[in-house]
């Protein structure tokens, strides 16, 4: 159990880093419509368009979909198009098992309905990862998702979420040994044929210890010595997020 003055250290930590200052890339209620800039793309041989599968976001505790700006730049360059990313947003203080990951789902199948593409891939970052991971394991997410990556994710529990979990659902979540923790560690940690990778840091103020992140089965990946929202823009983990997508 945290000290008081640790306790205050992580609430801070919980509530404030993870606001990363940007543009809203989509509304929470729906797919983000395609852009009429949309960039060129790379081509067959024959001159058509080589195909991505669509990749949704999803944000961490406490931020909102402008924290992908960055990621997004590079995975235009890379040749998705705006038509190909789809940026989740939603209320980070519900909880995991009972609101989000059903919302996830809705999500997950309006962009399969608007892209006509049976799976898509998700990247998700911090308290993302357990929205996401559980809307893969127990919401269907095993038939609709092809990769799925974790940047920084608490996938074991993070001690710092005691510090808000007396009032806030999704801290409990994020605490060792929750509910949603135990549902998520029992059994097959990656299961079905998605394919699985975790970006873990070894200087993350916000998981502890740093261990919560890589998961059995998972391409885990670490990046070095970087600040929890420091994944979100790293030129190493944006590299490797593309590359992952891309095999």
């Amino acid at each position: 159990m945290l000290t008081a003055r640790q306790k205050t250290v992580a609430l801070l930590t919980l509530c404030l880093l993870p606001l990363v200052p940007g543009p809203a890339q989509a509304a929470p209620s729906a797919p983000s419509a395609p852009s009429s800039s949309a960039p060129s793309v790379p081509a067959r041989a024959d001159g058509a368009r080589i195909q991505r599968r669509p990749v949704v976001l999803v944000h961490g505790y406490n931020a909102d979909p402008g924290v992908w700006g960055s990621l997004r730049s590079d995975l235009r360059a890379a040749g998705w198009t705006d038509a190909d990313l789809f940026s989740w947003g939603y209320d980070t203080h519900q909880s995991v098992n009972e609101v989000l990951s059903g919302q996830l789902a809705g999500y997950v199948d309006e962009v399969r309905r608007r892209t006509g593409a049976d799976r898509v891939d998700i990247v998700s970052h911090s308290f993302g990862s357990l929205v996401s991971r559980w809307y893969v394991k127990f919401g269907g997410g095993a038939g609709t998702v092809d990769h799925w990556v974790s940047l920084a994710g608490p996938n074991h529990g993070t001690s710092t979420a005691w510090a808000c979990a007396l009032w806030d659902q999704a801290c409990r979540d994020m605490t060792p040994n929750s509910y949603v923790q135990k549902n998520l560690a029992s059994g097959d940690e990656t299961p079905g044929a998605v394919k699985y990778a975790t970006f873990w840091s070894t200087c993350d103020e916000v998981v502890n210890p740093d261990s919560s992140v890589p998961l059995a089965g998972a391409a885990n990946t670490g990046v070095g010595c970087l600040q929890h929202n420091d994944l979100l823009g790293d030129p190493g983990t944006k590299a490797g997020v593309r590359a992952f997508l891309a095999s």
